[in-house]
């Protein structure tokens, strides 16, 4: 019986150069200034014309190339046929408050599902270049470097990374875990795109992160990044990563990491 399953470096090769295109899209509309500024959720929660662009550009090439494929992408939802096991999952892009102003921390974030499970990431800083990619067991990478996440063992070493909402009560609560989560670990830090957060976790370059209330085309391509480079990407009490909580931290910190942000409630509140 053949193997219909496709290759996870053939959907990896697909989706760095829908991305890299995708970015170049992004980058090259910011610099011929923002327009079509709109809000969702609240007056906070912007959306833009290259959003849009950009979302409908990567579905465009996707269909080109697999047009048995679904799409679930941030601005559009689902679009595609279901006649495929492969599902891309497409953050346009992700951090679009720093894309508004000119802040260069947004990505193209793009994943590969088989069967519901990421097989192959890729996220791009639109404003910079800098680009990480992963196979499900072919580890992560930056730019032909493997990453290797922190080793970090003493939580109250621990440089954190985290992200707030758009909805000004869910905000309060955040503020509030947070006042009493500083006092616990090294620092924390806010850049303002989770897929870079995520991936900045994967090199080290913060030792941890976490967010509630992400969908999944903020953490599908950055969690599997983050998890191949040997982070443990999942969400509080045992259950999977998902909109009550994402948390990456090293093995040796996820526990007590995941413990005491249940314990302060991290995933309650609005």
């Amino acid at each position: 019986m053949t193997d219909t399953t496709p290759d996870a470096a053939d959907l990896l090769a697909i989706a760095v150069t829908v991305a890299r295109e995708a970015a170049d899209t992004a980058r090259s509309m910011r610099a011929e200034g923002v327009s079509g500024v709109t809000t969702k959720s609240t007056d906070t929660d912007v959306v833009t014309a290259a959003d849009r662009a950009v979302e409908r550009q990567v579905v465009a090439a996707l269909a080109a190339r697999r047009p048995d494929d679904t799409v679930l992408g941030e601005e559009y939802g689902g679009s595609g046929g279901a006649d495929s096991p492969v599902r891309w999952v497409v953050d346009p892009i992700d951090g679009t408050v720093n894309y508004l102003y000119g802040l260069p921390q947004y990505a193209v974030s793009l994943a590969a599902e088989v069967n519901g499970v990421a097989v192959a990431a890729v996220v791009r800083n639109a404003a910079t270049g800098e680009e990480w990619t992963a196979t499900r067991g072919g580890g992560a990478y930056r730019g032909g470097r493997r990453l290797s996440a922190s080793v970090q063992t003493d939580l109250a070493q621990v440089l954190v990374a985290t992200g707030f909402g758009y909805d000004a009560k869910r905000r309060a609560h955040q503020a509030e875990v947070l006042t009493r989560l500083i006092t616990r670990v090294r620092d924390i830090r806010r850049f303002g795109a989770a897929s870079l957060d995520l991936c900045l976790a994967a090199e080290g370059g913060v030792d941890a992160y976490f967010e509630k209330g992400l969908n999944p085309w903020d953490h599908a391509a950055g969690g599997l990044i983050a998890t191949e480079a040997g982070l443990v990407v999942g969400g509080l009490d045992g259950r999977p990563a998902g909109p009550d909580m994402v948390v990456a931290a090293p093995p040796a910190i996820f526990g007590p990491l995941t413990e005491l942000l249940a314990e302060l409630d991290a995933a309650g509140g609005p």
